[in-house]
């Protein structure tokens, strides 16, 4: 172990970060049910109330919460977090702190069903539109337009598996004055990949996922890095020295987010939500290493079964994204994959050690039919745009033996 949080590996971070020394000190989070915070004098509450640094109103930050935001931090790489109670809370939150009315957000077209329905249909309500393109350098910088303000994508995205090309994307959006945000959730908290190193500058995520890792809690959260420039923006510039950008500085980009997501719409993440999401943190690269290895087995073997359609794996040679993968990715090419069936009802109805239900990052393997289930409600178009044909089977896969999911699948086939 070093000296530096900074310099410490995944695992040493992710079990050690924020657990404090000393005499009768917990090895752990304690959980602060607490929904308000004590002043000694109003100057005291009258600053927290302009700086919004500390402690006052639960809705706003809470000791364990802040515990679990400095330790997704620092498995990030980041400058700062901000935890929410979902992931779908996550991606508004990234959105909203640099869009507004009269802006517009450039999409790769992979993406989660959740994330696609928010930019069709809930950004236009607050004025912002957006426009999904193919996951290509190319098709990104096209889309660009004068008021773009961000550029989003998935680091691998759900279900296809595609894999965001983060450098080249970073590039794009900041010779346009724009910032990337990149939808981390299938890079494992930073076990997969740290955007934030190859250029990104938002990353969020749902934390119900393999930061949960067993099923039994919800969260999101939004990381920020610190090369992020704002300077382009009229959000954080309008008004000149009294703007946002002047009053904030560096801290500005952190601040609106937890202004926006916390204090202002209160998608707050409760207490113990956070503890048991700290705790999931702790075991999540023995979990993901694992799902990762048995991930590519069952892909391979998938690959070559005659009773199996196309088989979407970026850990596979013949996925058009695998030599990304090769450059981004760290410890495998994730947990998920998809394959095609000639009837998925039959198949779904007939496994027994699977579990069909729409999550991922369970220590159980999970299947589930995205045309009808997670990607149901958008267009067709923007189905098949994602990866999902009516034949798509979605696998999220846990730390049960490759022989028992194999031999689960097989007669299921």
């Amino acid at each position: 172990m070093t000296d530096s949080l900074n310099d410490w590996a995944f695992e040493t971070a992710a079990v050690q970060t924020g657990i404090e020394r000393g005499l009768g000190a917990s090895i752990g989070f304690p959980i602060h049910a607490a929904a308000a915070f004590q002043f000694e004098t109003l100057e005291q509450a009258q600053q927290e109330f302009i700086d919004g640094a500390g402690l006052s109103y639960a809705r706003i930050q809470n000791p364990t919460v802040k515990l679990l935001e400095d330790r997704v931090t620092a498995l990030e790489g980041g400058a700062a977090t901000l935890a929410l109670c979902t992931g779908q809370a996550a991606t508004l939150t990234a959105v909203m702190s640099v869009c507004r009315a009269g802006d517009h957000v450039v999409a790769t077209s992979s993406l989660f069903g959740g994330s696609t329905g928010l930019l069709n249909n809930i950004l236009p309500l607050m004025g912002i539109e957006a426009t999904l393109v193919p996951n290509t350098p190319d098709a990104v910088r096209g889309a660009l337009r004068e008021n773009t303000r961000l550029v989003w994508a998935e680091m691998i995205s759900n279900p296809a598996g595609d894999i965001a090309d983060i450098e080249a994307f970073a590039q794009i959006a900041h010779e346009h004055g724009a910032l990337l945000g990149i939808d981390n959730t299938c890079g494992g908290v930073g076990f997969l990949c740290r955007p934030l190193q190859f250029g990104a500058d938002i990353v969020a995520q749902s934390l119900t996922k393999w930061a949960g890792g067993h099923g039994n809690v919800m969260g999101g959260s939004v990381t920020i890095g610190t090369r992020h420039d704002l300077t382009r923006n009229p959000i954080y510039t309008d008004g000149g020295d009294q703007s946002l950008l002047s009053v904030r500085g560096e801290q500005a980009l952190a601040w609106r987010q937890r202004w926006f997501g916390a204090s202002q719409l209160g998608m707050t993440l409760a207490p113990h939500s956070a503890f048991l999401l700290a705790h999931g943190l702790e075991t999540l690269s023995l979990r993901l290493a694992r799902e990762c290895q048995t991930a590519l087995g069952l892909a391979r073997w998938l690959d070559d079964h005659p009773k199996v359609g196309r088989v979407s794996y970026s850990g596979l040679p013949g996925h058009p994204h695998h030599h990304l993968a090769q450059k981004y990715l760290k410890h495998g090419s994730g947990a998920v994959l998809t394959f095609e069936v000639d009837n998925p009802s039959d198949f779904i109805r007939r496994v027994n050690v699977l579990r069909v239900a729409p999550n991922l990052g369970d220590v159980r393997t999970l299947i589930v039919h995205p045309w009808t289930t997670t990607h149901g409600r958008i267009p067709e178009p923007a189905r098949l745009a994602a990866g999902v044909t009516p034949n798509t089977i979605r696998m999220s896969v846990g730390v049960e033996a490759l022989e028992d999911l194999q031999a689960d699948i097989e007669q299921a086939l």
